[in-house]
């Protein structure tokens, strides 16, 4: 079995791609499989390659292996002693045995090490169900333990931003104080005392306030040693629902997992890619979800939808489709007569108006292509976003890769593939009123309009809404259109150097709420201009046909780590959806 890369590039297929230099391979059998592999890997790494997995709690494929944990011990014919698999390089012919009665040995007395002063509090910690030691001693840990001794007891510690500590639960892995030290270039634990009080502790008062990384300390920690603040019994491991998904708070595009549970976002973990963010990502992005749950958690007031529709609304999200009907009132409407109403206006002013079309960078491809292509179909005219920026870029020291960048979006590079251009000032807000509206066909696709005037939009011949959370300029819309966001559709975003990664569902949406590249579809499909797509997949092969940036591009190019606009991309073999 051979490790190797993939390559690919849009618009050409794999067969004509270039084949990757060789490699000196070495071989080996591990248990009995017999494995290739480049020259210089890891026991720990060729292992994982033929499937085997093999235990472990320091080592960590983005650090350093300090083979302190001893739990990756191996048997090698021919060697004296048992080898960490973590350190040792696969060598020619080796006979390397995971399972043997040895390693079996070495590791039920490792764990039974390990519990001599652990706390058995899994009912109470967050770390239950994904916790290495649990895992561990479950499958090859000895039935019972033999110690009466009375367990030593370590108080808690507040490390600073995000992180607590408990002691009682370190197994000193130290990955923690290696992340700090390698990735986030800021040495900030240690580990102190010796023997059975060792822990890991901040320097004085110089906690991790203010770190920007170091919150990926609590999804490297293998025990529940490190937790998180903010997830701090909020939910179990195992209620949780986990989809890939993208970051949207920056245009960096961090790979990340959403984790959910009673359709509310619990928490936002990294999901591992090699080309984007590694198995980091930063804080402000980890913990700046909760605008996806407003949506979804009743507010307690009465809502801007409520206003509108006349109706409950505690979330005061947009939930059914609205129509300004002859007496110039918002009607509740299906969508059958919201959109044929919509198809019937659009072509009686088709040509005639120019279009000023506004749409927010949080939408996928699909939605703003689609949104751009419809501009287009009506005769063109200003197609125009905003996006909140940062002063400066923070990049990651050990990962320079990765950086909080400064546009604050996570779509702007796509939205200006298509042909939208940036307006307004560094908060987001601003540059519509420079933009006449006098006459004009208004659609505007997720940007809520909060700071605009409530007469926004009412000398337009045709105001269309998609949105879910309307400001009060909405209120002069003729069509209201209640459309999902990012967690609540499959799609695509690019990121700031034109990488496409796609993105799944997390979040039920309302009942009649639906994508944008749905709406906009059958609007287009409407105004006879091509039929409209069944699925996210459909429209965004409907984008590639529109647009040259993303040509050659589709879901299967993409895959689970992105591909870049009509460049060539490096896959590897965790490229499969999800990975």
């Amino acid at each position: 079995m051979a490790i190797t890369g993939q390559g690919t590039s849009a618009g050409s297929d794999a067969a004509g791609a270039a084949a990757p230099p060789p490699q000196d391979l070495v071989n080996c059998t591990i248990n009995g499989v017999a494995v290739s592999v480049p020259k210089g890997t890891r026991i720990i790494e060729a292992a994982e390659a033929a499937g085997i997995g093999i235990p472990y709690y320091c080592y960590h494929p983005g650090l350093s292996a300090p083979a302190m944990c001893r739990m990756c011990l191996v048997e090698i014919e021919g060697a004296p002693k048992l080898q960490p698999a973590c350190v040792t390089v696969v060598g020619e012919g080796q006979s390397i045995l995971t399972e043997s009665a040895k390693a079996r040995a070495a590791r039920e007395g490792n764990l039974e090490f390990y519990l001599l002063n652990h706390p058995l509090d899994c009912p109470i910690c967050d770390k239950a169900g994904e916790c290495k030691l649990q895992d561990y001693t479950h499958a090859e840990g000895r039935k019972h333990g033999r110690v009466v001794e009375p367990k030593r007891v370590l108080n808690q510690d507040d490390f600073g931003g995000d992180v607590l500590y408990e002691g009682d639960r370190c197994i000193m892995c130290t990955r923690c104080v290696r992340f700090m030290r390698e990735i986030a270039g800021n040495d900030a634990l240690c580990v102190v005392q010796r023997g059975n009080r060792s822990v890991i502790d901040t320097f004085f008062d110089e906690g991790l306030d203010g770190d920007l990384w170091a919150g990926n300390i609590i999804d490297i920690c293998p025990v529940g040693a490190l937790l998180s603040k903010d997830f701090l019994h909020k939910a179990r491991a195992w209620d949780l629902d986990r989809s890939p998904s993208i970051c949207p708070n920056c245009s960096q595009g961090c790979n990340v997992y959403v984790d959910s549970r009673d359709n509310l976002i619990m928490r936002l973990r990294p999901r591992p890619n090699p080309e984007v963010n590694s198995y980091w990502m930063c804080e402000e992005g980890r913990l700046e979800y909760e605008w996806y749950n407003r949506a979804n958690v009743p507010t307690g007031t009465i809502g801007m939808a409520d206003t509108i529709g006349g109706g409950p609304n505690p979330t005061g999200r947009c939930e059914r489709p609205m129509v300004r009907d002859a007496q110039g009132r918002l009607q509740a409407a299906t969508w059958h007569d919201a959109v044929v109403a919509l198809v019937q206006r659009l072509g009686g002013l088709r040509g005639e108006n120019g279009v000023l079309a506004v749409a927010s960078p949080a939408h996928a491809n699909e939605d703003v292509a689609l949104l751009h292509r419809l501009a287009q179909v009506l005769g063109g005219g200003d197609a125009v976003f905003r996006v909140r920026t940062a002063p400066s870029e923070v990049v990651c020291p050990g990962f320079p890769k990765l950086a909080r960048r400064r546009e604050l979006a996570a779509n702007g590079r796509g939205l200006r593939a298509v042909g939208f251009r940036r307006v307004g000032d560094d908060a987001g807000a601003g540059g519509l009123d420079e933009l006449t509206t006098a006459g004009k066909i208004i659609l505007v696709l997720g940007d809520a309009l909060a700071d605009v005037p409530e007469t926004f939009g009412a000398d337009a011949a045709l105001f269309v809404y998609l949105g879910s959370e309307p400001g009060p300029a909405v209120r002069n819309a003729d069509f209201i259109l209640p459309v999902t966001n990012f967690v609540e559709q499959e799609g695509t975003f690019t990121n700031f150097e034109g990488r496409v990664q796609r993105f799944w569902p997390a979040l039920e949406p309302p009942p009649l709420a639906r994508p944008a590249w749905q709406v906009l579809g059958v609007v287009l499909a409407g105004l006879d201009d091509g039929p409209a797509p069944a699925d996210a997949a459909s429209a965004f092969l409907r984008a590639a046909e529109l647009y040259e940036a993303f040509g050659g591009l589709s879901y299967e190019v993409i895959g689970g780590r992105g591909a870049l606009l009509n460049e060539p991309v490096q896959l590897g073999a965790g490229a499969a959806e999800g990975a």
